[in-house]
């Protein structure tokens, strides 16, 4: 039996929102779709700000830096994870 390990979550919307964001706006990363998110997660989580960002990476990255965690304090990663997780620790 084979077993997938992710399937895509791709269908007929997703790729007209996609298609919408390159065409309408040239941006399809940090353009107003992004700002637009930013803003309704804000108000979801009624907090002054949000960032969005590429990769989870980037995401955990700036948490460490927002935390000011430093070498001496303990992450604990997942065992079963994607590599960059612990490599964005160490």
């Amino acid at each position: 039996m084979k077993i997938p390990f992710c399937l895509p979550l791709i269908d007929k919307d997703v790729n007209l929102e996609v298609l919408s964001c390159l065409h309408e706006t040239g941006w399809l990363t940090t353009g107003p779709k992004v700002k637009e998110l930013e803003r309704e997660i804000s108000e979801l989580c009624q907090t002054s700000s949000t960032i969005c960002v590429n990769s989870w990476t980037s995401g955990i990255l700036l948490l460490i830096r927002w935390l000011n965690l430093e070498e001496e304090d303990e992450i604990i990663v997942p065992t079963y994870t994607y590599a960059a997780t612990a490599l964005s620790v160490i």
